[in-house]
């Protein structure tokens, strides 16, 4: 039988020689992660199951991010219950503060995830994972804890459409852009249940963190799982970050995929996703200019060093808008020492910018920046639902980090190439710049 790249890890973890789109299956998982927010249900759940300790050490992560540096009480008990689990059962992988990130920018960082690979975790955007060729999908605490102890997981194996890149990004546009104008043209529940599957000549020309954004969004379109063709990008990024051995899996020629979309990477301009849902998207070109009082740069869409690097071009030698605030958040620890040593961290400040420590606070409305009544951000987040970032009355726009960079020095929304001209694509990218 003809398979997808998804249904081809899918069946090859459950022992099977095929599998097709609706069947259930039962899975070994490679990697489990959990998190502040959801990690403490899914342990009271472990405990509940009986089992004395966890199907691997090795293959379990920890990472306190939602609300660490600890806002209050409640999150400190959450974190001290990851902790004490950690402790207990030798978990390799316990990230505390000062050591943490964003889960998702820090886990492929680390090497934790490679292609091939099946990884579930209790957080919707573990999805980013696909990324590098791994099938990965959000679960729900109680089948983290039932992962934790047997290493397996059921599955309902999904359909999928395929989407076919041709050509490169130019002037502003990035991956962000890319994957919220596919959001804005199928909705949010376009790719229900089903894999997006990212093929075709356009794909070598993105880099690694512009395809970690996209597979981060997918679950926006209300798909299960976001997958890229494995790549010479793709081995040479796996490379940098592990010497462990893994498997590629790709799509059979004949596969049958229930839509195929192409998309014209040349025509792709800076998007502007408004109130509220991701798929309520608009060139930013032609949205109107409306004032902002916020703009967060981060998250574990959008906090990796390429962003970084975006964010930091426009703010060079400009000031952000008087009244404004601009909170820059790197995902990972290493990310923010590479930001301080490319002179990023003094741009972002010079320029009147607050840079955080590691925390997907702001994204959720957990801290670090929660909108009063009636305020709208500018963020390189992923949701934009009403209450999001803060108060029900606030409004939260999604966009590029150059983008929303842009809007904090302009006081509201606009292109970025109205603020300062765009680079060539792909000069962010770490191999470029050590090209240079």
């Amino acid at each position: 039988m003809s398979m997808t790249m998804t249904q081809k890890i899918l069946a090859d973890h459950a022992g099977l020689a095929s599998v097709e789109a609706g069947q259930l299956i039962e899975a070994r998982v490679d990697f489990v992660l959990g998190n502040d927010v959801t990690a403490p249900v899914a342990i009271k759940e472990f405990e509940k199951i009986g089992v004395a300790e966890v199907f691997d050490r090795r293959r379990i992560a920890l990472v306190p991010d939602h609300f660490t540096p600890n806002k209050d009480i409640q999150s400190a008990e959450q974190c001290k219950i990851m902790r004490d689990f950690a402790k207990k059962h030798a978990i390799e992988h316990y990230f505390e503060v000062g050591r943490m990130g964003i889960e998702h920018a820090l886990l492929p960082e680390q090497g934790l995830v490679l292609p091939g690979e099946l990884v579930v975790g209790a957080d919707s955007h573990t999805c980013t994972y696909g990324a590098v060729g791994a099938f990965s999908t959000g679960v729900g605490s109680t089948d983290m804890a039932a992962a934790m102890a047997a290493g397996t997981a059921w599955f309902r194996v999904p359909g999928a459409i395929r989407f076919v890149l041709n050509g490169k990004l130019g002037g502003w546009a990035t991956g962000k852009d890319l994957i919220l104008s596919i959001i804005g043209k199928i909705g949010v529940d376009g790719a229900l249940y089903r894999s997006m599957e990212f093929v075709g000549p356009g794909l070598a020309t993105l880099s690694m963190d512009e395809r970690f954004t996209m597979a981060n969004m997918v679950i926006e379109a209300g798909a299960k799982n976001g997958i890229f063709t494995v790549d010479e990008r793709t081995r040479a990024w796996a490379a940098s970050v592990s010497s462990r051995h893994y498997k590629e899996y790709a799509a059979d020629p004949n596969a049958e995929y229930e839509q195929t979309i192409v998309v014209d990477l040349d025509r792709i301009k800076p998007q502007i996703a408004f109130p509220h849902l991701p798929s309520n998207v608009r060139p930013a070109d032609e949205a109107e200019k409306t004032p902002i009082d916020q703009v967060v740069i981060g998250s574990c869409t959008n906090g990796r060093i390429e962003d970084l690097r975006a964010a930091a071009f426009i703010l060079k030698g400009r000031s952000v808008a008087q009244g404004l605030r601009c909170i820059v958040i790197p995902a990972t620890q290493q990310i923010y020492r590479q930001a301080v040593r490319e002179g990023l961290v003094d741009t972002f400040i010079e320029a009147g910018a607050a840079v955080s420590t590691p925390t997907c606070g702001p994204c959720l409305g957990g801290h670090m920046g929660i909108l009063a009544a009636g305020e709208r951000a500018v963020a390189t987040t992923n949701r934009n639902f009403v209450g999001r970032m803060g108060h029900p009355s606030s409004e939260v726009y999604l966009a590029s980090p150059a983008t929303a960079a842009a809007c904090a020095i302009a006081g509201y929304i606009v292109d970025p190439s109205e603020i300062s001209e765009a680079p060539q694509h792909g000069i962010f990218e770490t191999a470029s710049r050590d090209r240079d």
